[in-house]
C-alpha cells in the first residue's frame, strides 16, 4: 500500500465512524514530516478518541502498524504518525484553534469524494 492509499484508507476509515470534516492534504513537496495529512474532527471527547482508536484497529488490520501515537490521554487532539501520513483527530475547538487547514494550506488537498461521503 503506498502513502496516497493508505492516507485515504484511513479518510474512508474516519468517515466511516462520522469524523467531520475529513481531510486529506499533500505535504510531501513543502515538508520532510511526511507525504499525506489526514485531518479529521470529533464532535465529543469520547468521538475523538473512538476515532483514533478505530483508525489505528482498521490499518493494523491492513497490516500497517502506527509508529507512534501523542495525545491519547488528551481529550482535544490525538495524532496517530503512520511515517508517509500523520493523522490528527481533533475536537472542534481545538481544530479550529490550532488551524493545521490554514497552516498547511500551500500543501494540495488530494480529492477524497471516492472514499468518503460527507466531502
Amino acid at each position: 500500500m503506498n502513502s496516497l492509499q493508505e492516507a485515504k484508507e484511513i479518510a474512508k476509515v474516519l468517515d466511516a465512524r462520522k469524523g467531520l470534516d475529513v481531510k486529506v492534504i499533500k505535504i510531501g513537496d513543502i515538508s520532510i514530516l511526511a507525504d499525506y495529512m489526514v485531518i479529521a474532527t470529533g464532535n465529543s471527547s469520547t468521538h475523538v478518541k473512538s476515532l483514533a482508536d478505530y483508525v489505528e484497529f482498521e490499518m493494523d488490520k491492513l497490516g500497517v502498524s502506527v509508529s507512534h501515537i501523542e495525545g491519547h490521554r488528551s481529550d482535544t487532539w490525538i495524532l496517530l504518525d503512520y511515517i508517509d501520513v500523520i493523522v490528527h483527530v481533533f475536537s472542534e475547538e481545538s481544530r479550529q484553534y490550532y488551524d493545521l487547514d490554514r497552516l498547511w494550506e500551500d500543501g494540495e488537498e488530494i480529492d477524497i469524494s471516492d472514499v468518503v461521503t460527507e466531502g
